[in-house]
């Protein structure tokens, strides 16, 4: 195991596990939530604003807003930094003992339960009703609710499902798989012609085979988490799954995926080189920037049963959050700015940014002309719909129990991963490995939660 990550991940856990339980009274004493500034009121301040939007136009809407804002508020300045999600985490874990955090930030939903733990954030409820709480989904907002208060504000979401290559499956003659059985039939017969049929990524610096393996899991409606929030990997249900992605791995992926993360995964299907993978509508523009020649030929469709009969299952959503950090100086500036980012114009322009990969987080934006005769939405719609069905179902991975620190765990340290690998490089039995994997995330739980 990588003790240091493993120990930087701790530092918040540990020292704020309190807070979820009821024990941190000196942090809900400490704790101050500026409102939100009236209509006119004059802003003085600098603020930081750490995001993760490391493309090209995601990134040009934030900085016309923070532009904006700043002509509108000669008194304040807005720095923006920006990180891949992996630099992130780093980032922020490493920055609470130092103080060096920002005043507002983009996050995951994993992340926001273990800042919450550390009492690193301000309550957000405030900013919330002032754009109006109806306008997101319960669901949304209850991934950063913690004892009524409200710690993050979704800004847009996304959804797991399978993309597949239409003019492969033609080709064929070949139908949409709808099991997993199909899924590895159909992913066999298409593994030629320098074509995989499906890539299963197990890097150990990503999550990927930790997604996949709850993708499958969950689907036959277990959890890699059981109700009293333990790790399993060793029930019946999981073991077939682990060796599933074993078979499909040995007999539809590139040898390297052992080792891929979520671009390097991503970027076969962008290429053109494997005929299925599973992601969010992220997809599109990568295919569109590295083979604008297949745009025609991929599509959305939703993740396989364990049986065609089989009930819809509640997948992985993501609702991607912001959050203001306890430490800022300015909350009251952080607020007001996110607050002029669902602004409905500059909204639009934000998802037009990465058309069907980033899904609206308030309702009604996908009814507004500009956005839905976006070209690329008009001619994803079929994906779209299919997404945002996914992303009304699903929570994000190990959250099926309520938001938990636990699923923190699960997803950032990597231990399933290792397993994988284990299980291919070393021939080890799945059930030993899983053992053995599910022994040392129990371990890591046992340590954080006292």
């Amino acid at each position: 195991m990588n003790m240091r990550k493993i120990f930087s991940s701790l530092i918040p856990l540990v020292a704020g596990i309190s807070l979820l339980a009821g024990c941190n009274e000196e942090g809900k004493k400490s704790e101050v939530n500026a409102g939100m500034p009236k209509d006119g009121q004059e802003l003085a301040g600098n603020i930081i604003f750490w995001h993760s939007f490391t493309q090209g136009p995601r990134l040009e809407v934030i900085q016309q807003a923070a532009a904006e804002f700043e002509k509108n508020h000669p008194k304040v300045k807005i720095k923006i930094e920006t990180f891949s999600w992996n630099d992130f985490y780093t980032k922020w874990t490493t920055g609470l003992s130092s103080g060096n955090v920002p005043d507002l930030s983009t996050a995951l939903p994993n992340h926001v339960v273990e800042m919450i733990n550390f009492g690193a954030l301000q309550p957000v409820g405030d900013l919330i009703d002032s754009i109006g709480r109806d306008k997101f989904s319960e669901a949304s907002i209850n991934e950063g609710t913690v004892k009524g208060q409200n710690y993050s504000i979704p800004l847009y979401s996304h959804a797991q499902v399978m993309w597949i290559r239409k003019d492969l499956l033609a080709k064929n003659n070949l139908p949409v798989p709808q099991t997993w059985d199909e899924l590895y039939d159909t992913a066999k017969i298409l593994t030629k012609d320098g074509v995989y049929g499906l890539s299963v990524p197990m890097g150990s610096n990503d999550l990927m085979a930790t997604r996949f393996l709850n993708l499958y899991v969950r689907s036959g409606g277990g959890s890699l988490l059981t109700k009293d929030l333990k790790v399993d990997l060793t029930s019946p249900l999981v073991q077939d799954g682990i060796k599933y992605w074993v078979k499909m791995y040995k007999d539809t992926s590139p040898k390297d995926s052992i080792n891929y993360n979520v671009l390097q995964q991503a970027t076969l299907y962008y290429q053109g080189k494997t005929a299925f993978d599973f992601n969010s509508g992220f997809q599109i523009g990568g295919v569109k920037a590295n083979s604008p020649q297949l745009l025609g030929e991929i599509d959305a469709y939703p993740i396989p049963k364990m049986k065609v009969g089989d009930p819809t299952p509640a997948l992985e959503t993501s609702n991607i959050p912001m959050v203001v950090w306890k430490n800022s100086k300015h909350p009251d500036i952080a607020k007001a700015f996110m607050k002029t980012l669902y602004d409905k114009d500059r909204y639009i322009s934000f998802l037009k940014a990465v058309p069907v990969g980033m899904l609206p987080a308030i309702k009604g934006i996908s009814e507004e002309n500009a956005y839905k005769e976006d070209p690329v939405i008009k001619q994803f719609k079929h994906a779209e719909s299919v997404i945002t069905e996914a992303a009304q179902r699903g929570t994000a991975i190990g959250y099926e129990h309520g938001p938990n620190v636990q699923a923190g765990v699960l997803t950032n340290q990597h231990i399933i991963e290792k397993m994988f690998q284990d299980i291919i490089t070393n021939d080890t039995d799945p059930m030993e490995a899983a053992k053995k994997a599910e022994k040392d995330l129990n371990n890591l739980l046992d340590t954080i939660i006292q």
